[in-house]
C-alpha cells in the first residue's frame, strides 16, 4: 500500500522506516528541510536501536522518500498517517496547532483528488477529537463526507523510546478507532503482517486508550517511588519486595481491580493505606501521591451523593450494603457511607442486600454499623421488590445475580444511579438510566 507520513518525529520516523519493512511505499512529509534531507538520504533525525538500518534500507530499495509538498504526497499515496506532534498549551490542554495545520492541507489535497483517500490518526489526542474536531475539519476542506471516498481512523501508537521498532514489529495489540460498521479494512490490510491481535472500537475508546494507559503507568511510576523510599526508610529492600509484589499475576499485575466503578472499602484497603501512610509519617517523609488516595476514593462516593440529590427529596431504594457483593462486612463499606449521608439529609431510604442479616452480625462489624447507622434494621427489607415498591430512585451498588431479574423487573418507572456498571440496566423500558455516577 502507498503511505504518506505526515510529521517525521519520534513516531513518524519509525513508522516510515517499520511501514516500508512490512513492505508499503512510504512518503515522509515534514516542514523541516533538515529533517527531510537526512530521511532522503536515508538516514535517521532521529536515535533509536536499528531505526539507520531500516531506513537506510527503505532509502535504497525504493520503499521510502522524502517531501515537503503535502499536495504531491497525498496524490501519489492512498493512505496518509499523522505522526505531529501535540505538546502542551498553557493550561494544560493538548495544543492543537500542528494537528490542525496538516488536516486542513490533507484536506485540501484530497479535494483535488479523484480517489479514495484514508487518513490515519497516530498522534495522542483526547477523547472526542475525531469526531468533534478532526472529521469535520477533514469534511470541509475536502469537500468530502466520511464514507464517500474518504475514511478516518483513529490509531493510537504505544512506542517507547529505546525500544520503538521492537514495539511496532511486536506490539500487545493494534488499536483502531472507527465509525459504527466500519470493519477497518484499510488498517487491517496496513498491519496484515503483525502477529498481535487488532481490535477495532470506537473513535472516543481508542482515542482514550493511549491516555490513561500513559496516565496509568505514571502512576505506577509514582507508587513505586513513594511507596520504595517508605520501605527503604524501614531497612526494607524495595526492589525485592516490588519484585515479589509482581510475582502475583492474578491480584497485582492483572486487570484486577481495573475495571471503573464504585468507591473502595472493607476492613483491608482503607486501614492499610493509613497504616502505611503514619509508615511514612514516622519518618517525616513526603508522600503526596499516596496521601490523595482515601480523599480520592471519598471523591467518588460525594459525585454519587450530588448524582443522587440532582433529583430531590424522594424515596430511594439502594442494593448492595456491604463493601462488595457476596459477604456481610460493612467496616467502612462506601455503601454504608452513602447510605448514612443521604438519612442525615432525611432521605426516605430502603435497604436491600442479600447477604447482610442484621441480626447475625458480630464483633467489629456489628460495633462498626452500630454506630455509623445504629436503626438499620428498619432500613432492610427483605426483596427487590419490596425496595422498589415505594420508591424513585434505585442506587444499583450491587446485586447477587439471582435477584436481577426481580430488580429488572421492578424499576419500571425509577430513576436508575448505577454504581456497579450492570449494562443490562441500559435496556431496561421506562427506566432512567443515568448510568455511573463517576
Amino acid at each position: 500500500m502507498r503511505i504518506s507520513v505526515f510529521g517525521i518525529g519520534y513516531v513518524g520516523v519509525v513508522s516510515c522506516g517499520c511501514l516500508a519493512e512490512l513492505g508499503h511505499e512510504v512518503i515522509g512529509v515534514d516542514v523541516s528541510a533538515t529533517k527531510l534531507a537526512m530521511l532522503a538520504s536515508g538516514r535517521s533525525p532521529i536515535v533509536e536501536e536499528t531505526i539507520d538500518t531500516l531506513i537506510a534500507h527503505a532509502v535504497r530499495q525504493g520503499k521510502l522518500v522524502a517531501t515537503e509538498n503535502t499536495e504531491d504526497a497525498v496524490s501519489r499515496t492512498d493512505v496518509s498517517f499523522i505522526s505531529v506532534g501535540t505538546p502542551s498549551a498553557p493550561d494544560g490542554s493538548v495544543s492543537f496547532t500542528a494537528v490542525d495545520a496538516v488536516i486542513t492541507a490533507i484536506g485540501r489535497a484530497v479535494r483535488g483528488k479523484n480517489r479514495p483517500h484514508t487518513v490515519m490518526m497516530r498522534s495522542t489526542v483526547p477523547p472526542g477529537t475525531a469526531e468533534d474536531r478532526v472529521i469535520p475539519l477533514l469534511e470541509r476542506e475536502s469537500g468530502r463526507v466520511l464514507g464517500d471516498q474518504l475514511r478516518y481512523y483513529s490509531n493510537p501508537e504505544f512506542l517507547r523510546e529505546g525500544s520503538s521498532v521492537r514495539d511496532f514489529r511486536a506490539p500487545p495489540f493494534t488499536l483502531i478507532g472507527a465509525p459504527e460498521g466500519d470493519n477497518a479494512d484499510v488498517p487491517r490490510e496496513i498491519y496484515g503482517c503483525i502477529d498481535a491481535p487488532l481490535h477495532v472500537t470506537r473513535y472516543r475508546v481508542a482515542e482514550s486508550v493511549k491516555h490513561i494507559s500513559n496516565v496509568y503507568h505514571a502512576v505506577k511510576l509514582a507508587f513505586a517511588n513513594e511507596a520504595g523510599a517508605v520501605l527503604a526508610s524501614y531497612g526494607v529492600d524495595a526492589r525485592e519486595a516490588f519484585r515479589l509484589l509482581c510475582e502475583d499475576k492474578a491480584l497485582n499485575i492483572s486487570p484486577a481491580y481495573l475495571r471503573p466503578g464504585f468507591a473502595f472499602g472493607g476492613s483491608c484497603l482503607p486501614k492499610d493505606v493509613r497504616s502505611f501512610l503514619s509508615l511514612a509519617d514516622a519518618r517525616n517523609l513526603s508522600t503526596p501521591f499516596l496521601r490523595q488516595l482515601l480523599p480520592a476514593n471519598h471523591a467518588i462516593i460525594d459525585r454519587a451523593f450530588e448524582a443522587i440529590t440532582r433529583h430531590g427529596r424522594v424515596p430511594i431504594s439502594l442494593f448492595g450494603l456491604a463493601f462488595k457483593q457476596g459477604t456481610d462486612d460493612l467496616r467502612e463499606s462506601p455503601f454504608v457511607l452513602l447510605a448514612e449521608r443521604l438519612l442525615g439529609r432525611g432521605y426516605d431510604l430502603r435497604i436491600y442486600d442479600r447477604f447482610v442479616q442484621v441480626a447475625g452480625l458480630m464483633g467489629a462489624n456489628r460495633g462498626y454499623i452500630d454506630k455509623e447507622i445504629p436503626h438499620l434494621e428498619r432500613l432492610m427489607v427483605v426483596s427487590p421488590e419490596a425496595a422498589l415498591s415505594s420508591s424513585r430512585i434505585a442506587v444499583i451498588g450491587h446485586v447477587a445475580p439471582e435477584d436481577r431479574p426481580s430488580l429488572m423487573r421492578g424499576l419500571a418507572g425509577h430513576i436508575v444511579i448505577d454504581l456497579a456498571g450492570l449494562d443490562a440496566l441500559r435496556t431496561v423500558p421506562d427506566v432512567t438510566y443515568e448510568g455511573l455516577c463517576w
